[in-house]
């Protein structure tokens, strides 16, 4: 565990490790990982990216006391976004983690599942 921990940390931001996105959850592996494919890894990365940079203009709103619902209706915005990160992970990791371990005899998933699209849906 610790040293998969110091082989990602050895990898400089922006690299990728194909071993690691390939296999993320192969082996049977005690620690849980992602599937992502490199477009869904990218997309999201992109979305979260500007996501962020709409949380800066949000506060450079807020520190030029900008109106209340001006920052009000970005701050709306900003939220549909990351509904929308939180469906495109939902998607992808029902279609690959899911998929795989109830094909693999592992129907806790299902509960697991259940928790977290009731986190998503308050």
């Amino acid at each position: 565990m610790i040293a998969q921990a110091e082989q990602k940390a050895k990898i400089s931001p922006g690299e990728e490790n194909a071993e690691f996105l390939d296999d993320a959850c192969a082996g049977g592996c005690s620690e849980r990982h992602s599937h992502h494919s490199r477009q869904t890894k990218n997309n999201l990365i992109t979305r979260l990216n500007r996501i962020e940079g709409q949380i800066r203009g949000v506060k450079g709103l807020i520190e030029k006391d900008t109106y209340c619902d001006d920052v009000l209706n970005q701050i709306a915005a900003i939220q549909a976004a990351l509904n929308g990160v939180g469906k495109l992970l939902l998607e992808d990791h029902m279609r690959s983690c899911v998929v795989e371990r109830i094909e693999s005899g592992d129907h806790e998933v299902i509960d697991e599942l259940l928790v977290t699209v009731k986190k998503l849906m308050k």
